[in-house]
């Protein structure tokens, strides 16, 4: 598989198997992964592999919070910023609109948030999730070299015929995140990044790009 054909059919996946991922592989991508951009060389970027029973007793812990209405941990950052305009409101509420209707969510359901929950925090059935840590002293500049890596994961990923979903929604239960993995207070959650074999059978959700001319200007050409 080529550059592009990894770009192209990297997407979030949300109906993994329970085929496993073996360990061998996901050695082979993170190792090539920490090739990297990283301004300084500094490599800021702490992951943790949970697989297994730690992650099958996670996904219990945060199931239960999930059913009983728990509102989740305060966060230690937003996900989006306030009062999104044009064309990023538009862009986020169709794929939304989309996202939902594929999990077959009805928009007016009244249960649409737990039962979104309760999807997410079973990692969609992926048997291994990657959960991504920085440590507090970091600044923006790292938490873009953070992004540039966990791109490079996903796409090294597809390369080796594995797919990936990443999933900030996990900071909404970072402390039981935390007490499995072991993270220090030190260090804060990124996200998590749910990893296996798409499961067969499932319509596959693929949402729409932005027109290069509204994102790209061509200087000097």
């Amino acid at each position: 598989m080529d550059v592009y054909e990894a770009v192209d059919s990297r997407r979030a996946v949300r109906a993994f198997s329970d085929e496993p991922v073996s360990r061998e592989i996901l050695e082979r991508v993170l190792t090539a992964a920490t090739r990297s951009p990283s301004s300084g060389n500094l490599q800021p970027w702490h992951l943790y592999v949970v697989s297994g029973e730690p992650l099958a007793e996670l996904k219990r812990r945060a199931r239960a919070r999930a059913l009983a209405g728990d509102p989740g941990d305060e966060r230690e950052y937003p996900m989006y910023p306030d009062g999104l305009t044009a064309p990023y409101r538009d862009r986020f509420a169709a794929a939304a609109a989309q996202r939902y209707e594929a999990l077959g969510i009805e928009r007016d359901d009244p249960d649409r948030p737990r039962k979104i929950a309760t999807l997410n925090v079973a990692a969609f059935g992926a048997p291994t999730v990657l959960f991504c840590y920085l440590d507090r002293t970091m600044g923006p500049g790292q938490w873009a070299d953070v992004g540039m890596y966990l791109q490079t994961v996903m796409l090294l990923l597809r390369a080796e015929g594995v797919h990936s979903c990443p999933q900030v929604m996990w900071t909404v239960y970072r402390e039981t995140v935390g007490r499995t993995v072991g993270a220090d207070d030190g260090r804060v959650l990124f996200c998590g990044i749910s990893v296996g074999y798409e499961k067969e059978g499932v319509p596959r959700l693929r949402t729409g790009r932005a027109d290069l001319t509204e994102t790209v200007r061509f200087l000097g050409m």
